[in-house]
Formats: structure tokens, sequence, C-alpha cells
């Protein structure tokens, strides 16, 4: 547990700071709406360029990780709409209870995977990205549109937004310069490794200036079932399922860290433009990211890392 501790614990620190620069509005909110741009579409691609370009993605059992995560949000995303009427929620709070027990917190689980386990980690966290970013995107935009949250003209942006996502152009780009045997030739490979270094520090400091504290005060039915399915029964089907498929423990750990990491941040955003209950995924973030910090630590510690 101790050495899960100290792995995570300077992760949620740089939150609780990102949390506390928010509150005291240091520096202003459109210095951190600029830099989580600048985090998004040039830091963060750039560390997913520089990890799946010179990586030795053959030591990784990508089809068996693929079964582990993508079977389980499969399984829950049916499930969710199995019940969603069961749940008796407006179409814009199922939207966001939606995005709430499926999306991911990749800075945290990027971050996560490498203070856990070295490069092999990170690899295994890219690979674990270029996997899932594009289908819970799919998936999401899937829910605001089979609920009628957006209309046609909306429809298209968010359509064209799914195409042009920088993180799934980077896992693009990396793959394919791992694939080609160019990688990062020459200088390029230092320049875009050293900007790839900047994003999962200032990322995790965007992730707690994010935060909406006041959110917290919000706790009806599509709160806790977004809570329960996201920090406790998708991390267990993971958990069950990487067991079962003997995956080994680098990619085990991993799995199981991005099932159990809170929502994203940028899911407060999707909700706002296409429709969504945007006060219940503030809650849904916020309350997610604070729990997190005492149900990560204890998947982790059950898997035995």
């Amino acid at each position: 547990m101790d050495g899960v501790a100290d792995a995570l614990g300077p992760l949620f620190l740089l939150i609780l700071l990102g949390a506390a620069l928010g509150r005291l509005r240091q520096p202003s909110g459109e210095f951190w709406a600029q830099l989580e741009k600048v985090i998004y579409f040039l830091l963060f691609p750039a560390m997913l360029v520089s990890t799946l370009a010179t990586a030795n993605v053959g030591e990784v059992p990508v089809f068996r990780l693929a079964l582990v995560l993508l079977g389980s949000l499969l399984v829950f995303s049916g499930l969710l709409w199995a019940f969603h009427r069961k749940l008796g929620l407006e179409a814009a709070a199922f939207t966001s209870v939606f995005q709430g027990a499926l999306r991911f917190n990749t800075y945290v689980g990027v971050a996560g995977a490498a203070a856990l386990h070295g490069s092999a980690g990170a690899t295994v966290a890219a690979v674990a990205v270029a996997l899932m970013v594009p289908v819970v995107n799919v998936l999401c935009v899937a829910s605001f549109i089979a609920t009628g949250t957006l209309g046609s003209s909306s429809l298209g942006k968010s359509l064209m937004a799914l195409v042009r996502n920088p993180l799934i152009l980077a896992c693009l780009a990396g793959i394919a310069l791992n694939l080609s045997g160019i990688g990062l030739p020459g200088w390029s490979g230092t320049a875009v490794e050293l900007l790839g270094r900047a994003a999962l520090p200032l990322g995790l400091v965007a992730v707690g200036v994010a935060l909406r504290p006041q959110a917290l005060l919000r706790l009806d039915r599509g709160v806790w079932t977004a809570n329960l399915v996201k920090l406790l029964l998708l991390p267990a089907l993971v958990f069950g399922v990487a067991l079962l498929l003997g995956l080994d423990a680098v990619s085990r750990d991993v799995a199981l860290l991005f099932a159990a990491l809170p929502t994203a941040t940028s899911a407060y955003i999707l909700a706002r433009q296409l429709g969504g209950d945007a006060e219940l995924m503030a809650a849904l973030i916020t309350g997610q990211t604070l729990l997190a910090m005492a149900t990560l630590p204890l998947w982790l510690h059950l898997a035995g890392s």
C-alpha cells in the first residue's frame, strides 16, 4: 500500500495545488483556459507521439488488453442503456451519467502508470489511450445523438470534432511512425520528448483548477449511479477479466488504473456544447476526482501493486 501511495500521492498533490490556484483565481481564469488548450492540442499529443513512436509495442499484449478494457466499456455501455428508463433520468442528465461512468481522465492515467511502472507503464498506458479514446468518444457522442439532446447542426460539428480529436490523431501518428520504422529521427525525438514531459504535471494542475467544490452539494440518483459504475463496478469487472486472461502485472495494473480513473474534465465542455446536464457533469467530475484519491490506491493495493 505504501508503494502505491508513494507513486500516486505526488499526483494528487498536484491536483490539489490546481484546486487551490483555481479557488484563489491565480492566475486569471483566461490563463487556465488557454493553458488547457496548449496541453490538449500540443503537449499531451507530443507525449503520446513520443511514447508510441519509440516504444516496443510488441511487448504489450494489445489484443488481450483490448479485450479487457474495450469489452468492459461495451458491457457497461449496454447495461446503462438497458436500465436508462428505470433510472428515471431526463435525457440531458442521462448523457452526463453515461459520460461520468465511461470517460476517464487521461492525464491522471498516464501519469499514474508512469509513476507505478516507469517507461513500461507509460508504454502500456499509451496503448490503452490509443484503444480507449476513439471508442469512448464514439460511445459518448452516440449517447447525445440517441437521446436527442443535440440538433442536426450540432451533429455534424461533433462528428468533425471526433475526427479531428488531437489525442486520436497523435496515437495514429505515433503508431504509424513506429510501424514504419521511421521513429523520431535526429533532434525531433528529443524535442518532442521535451514537449511531452511538460504535459503531465501541467495537466494534473489543470485537472485541479477545473474542480467545482460547490457542485458536491448535488447527490441525486445520477451521481450515485455514475460513481458506482466508475469507481466500483467497472474496475471490478476489468480486474476480474484481466486475471482471467492472464495479463502480466504491468498490463493488469494499467488496465485496472484506467478503469478506476475519475471521469475526464473535458466531459463538462462536451455536456455544455451538446445539450447534456452540465451541472450534473461538474458534480461527477469533482466528486469522482476527490473520491478516486481513496479508491485508486485501494484497487491497486488489491491487485498487489
